[in-house]
């Protein structure tokens, strides 16, 4: 479409803060990290509302499907048309998620029709044993997946690598930092220099966040890491705020704090979700970040994300709000 961002305004969009800095980056991740485990199945006529909605908040990326099978993960099967009703806007990118080969060639079909995504996500396990439950191949198993995703994306696409169970995982315990530099270093070496790390339990403290934030900008000074951090404790927007104080420019969330983990998954009991971004972004802006939202408009799309599933989710601002 003719509104669509040519590959250099999409590397420059996806590295760059926003203008009036320090500036911070957030991505919107209800569409697709916020859906992939609610049990209803939402009609691609109410994402496509929804996804329009975020766009006009002033998010410049936004996470709005998954080409994982149809089988698989239900909820997506309408990766497709949710791409092909979504409005493309200057200076805004769609990030899908791409979980295998196919999925990568799914997006380049839909990027040679015109409506295909801007972003792609690749995900890797930091362990052994999150790998084989959450993937079911060995980490080097899904390192080859990862290379020939990557080889057959080209330049096509901006790409994201995200690293899951960064900090803890919950069947082989704490993640080595060494580890997850490996993985960073990795990605890079494939071209992917967009890299998410993952708090997948959400066990991650400010500490440790800064320790590992600021240990992985002085190894690897060239990639542009993403704080993608869940709620699962409470500490979600304190992780976050600490990665972002230790120099990311760049973190996901979800409206509602929606998403996370795989509530189906040995560990996924109890509360799991995403930072919450109506939270998130007020705490961002009253710390004096540009983030470029309108944070009246985010908050009525949480309003708006809560109708459409259909219960209260986790937004404190929201609920304060309401008291006034």
């Amino acid at each position: 479409m003719s509104d669509a961002p040519t590959a250099a305004e999409m590397e420059e969009i996806a590295a760059g803060a926003a203008p009036d800095g320090p500036g911070v980056v957030l991505c919107e991740c209800f569409a697709r990290d916020g859906l992939q485990h609610e049990p209803a199945i939402l009609p691609a006529e109410t994402k496509i509302a929804m996804i329009e909605r975020i766009a006009d908040c002033g998010f410049r990326r936004i996470e709005i499907t998954s080409f994982a099978h149809p089988e698989q993960v239900p909820q997506f099967a309408d990766a497709e048309a949710v791409l092909k009703g979504v409005r493309r806007r200057p200076g805004v990118l769609f990030k899908a998620t791409c979980p295998n080969p196919q999925a990568v060639k799914r997006a380049l079909a839909a990027q040679e029709g015109g409506w295909g995504p801007d972003e792609i996500s690749l995900l890797i396990s930091a362990s052994e044993g999150h790998s084989q439950r959450n993937l079911r191949r060995s980490r080097e198993e899904q390192w080859a997946n990862v290379a020939e995703m990557a080889r057959l994306a080209g330049d096509a696409f901006v790409m994201v690598g995200t690293i899951s169970v960064a900090f803890d995982c919950p069947f082989d315990g704490r993640t080595p930092q060494e580890r997850v530099l490996e993985d960073a270093e990795r990605f890079a070496g494939l071209g992917v220099t967009r890299i998410a790390i993952g708090d997948t339990i959400g066990s991650a403290t400010p500490p440790r966040v800064r320790d590992l934030i600021g240990w992985l900008h002085g190894a690897l000074p060239t990639a542009t890491f993403i704080a993608h951090f869940h709620d699962s404790r409470g500490t979600g927007i304190a992780n976050t705020l600490a990665a972002i104080e230790a120099g990311l420019t760049h973190a996901d969330c979800a409206l509602g704090g929606t998403g996370g983990h795989p509530a189906k998954i040995a560990y996924g009991e109890g509360h799991t979700g995403n930072t919450c971004t109506e939270d998130l972004a007020t705490a961002l802006e009253a710390m004096g970040y540009a983030i470029g939202l309108d944070l009246g408009l985010v908050r009525g799309a949480g309003l708006e994300a809560e109708r459409v599933l259909g219960r209260q989710l986790a937004s404190r601002v929201i609920r304060a709000d309401s008291q006034k």
